[in-house]
């Protein structure tokens, strides 16, 4: 056990640790301190100059007249039926996959799964064009395909992290299960899936951040304003008044981050444990 004088000497540097650490944390929580300040000012406070922190005014009415600003119900559904399919079709796909790359053993294996890999470092812009023009030769232009059906194939980067949690599991676990009569599939969905839930929560999170704050995909393939995602509401609200209502955007912003927060609070704990899982190999 540590002594009273070594006790003594590592408090002032723990202190010092503290300060710097909280100093830190208000640096970098100012950004969202001032988008809430933002969203409760009236039209004329946003003009002053310095700005203020603390609202002389505060309009609690700006959360409710921006649902008459903007669609915001129908936008809040486009996303999250977008996003809900991407995160399921990401889950069924991906771990599947993973499971393969791990049960499998066929020559080969390791430099399939490096090709699969290596397709991280290829960059959107490359396949952007090519994309396009299939989804558009397959009628698919204008609607939610483009973006649902391609999580449906797996994630080169979440196929990743299943198949680091995968590696983890004993071959004995499913010899037995073999014995017992299960089927690969069944070893899959009955032994293998209950096992990783802190690895899905963490490819849930990953793909449900992704999809929901994604605007390029949409911004290429939605051309109907009824099916419009929440980033392009967000990237089009300013174009619609000739001086950007920056308190209107800031409560957006912030209904628009709500999901995300409530997601990440709900999964932390199977999140975190997700991701110290993946990060090991035996």
């Amino acid at each position: 056990m540590a002594s009273t004088s070594e006790r003594k000497t590592a408090a002032p540097g723990r202190l010092l640790g503290f300060i710097v650490l909280l100093v830190l944390s208000i640096v970098m929580l100012m950004p969202a301190l001032f988008m809430i300040s933002t969203s409760f000012k009236s039209n004329a406070e946003l003009l002053l100059f310095p700005p203020t922190l603390i609202p002389k005014d505060i309009r609690f009415d700006n959360y409710t007249t921006i649902f008459e600003k903007m669609e915001l119900l129908l936008y809040y559904k486009n996303s999250l039926l977008v996003s809900g399919f991407i995160v399921i079709g990401t889950l069924l796909s991906s771990s599947y996959i993973a499971f393969g790359f791990v049960r499998y053993r066929a020559p080969g294996r390791n430099a399939l799964f490096m090709i699969l890999v290596a397709t991280l470092m290829i960059p959107y812009p490359a396949t952007m064009i090519p994309q396009f023009v299939l989804f558009k030769n397959l009628g698919w232009v204008d609607s939610y395909l483009p973006l649902i059906v391609p999580a449906f194939f797996g994630s080169a980067y979440m196929i990743f992290l299943l198949r680091q949690f995968f590696s983890n599991l004993t071959d004995e676990l499913f010899e037995a299960a073999r014995i017992d009569g299960c089927s690969e599939f069944r070893s899959f969905w009955n032994i293998a899936l209950p096992l990783c839930g802190p690895a899905l929560a963490t490819v849930a999170i990953f793909s449900f951040l992704w999809s929901w704050d994604d605007l390029l995909g949409p911004v290429i393939y939605l051309n109907s304003n009824d099916k419009y995602t929440l980033p392009i509401a967000l990237a089009g609200l300013s174009s619609k008044f000739r001086v950007v209502p920056w308190n209107t955007l800031m409560v957006a912003a912030i209904y628009t981050v709500l999901p995300c927060i409530a997601l990440f609070s709900f999964c932390q704990k199977y999140f975190v444990e997700g991701i110290s899982l993946t990060g090991t190999k035996s």
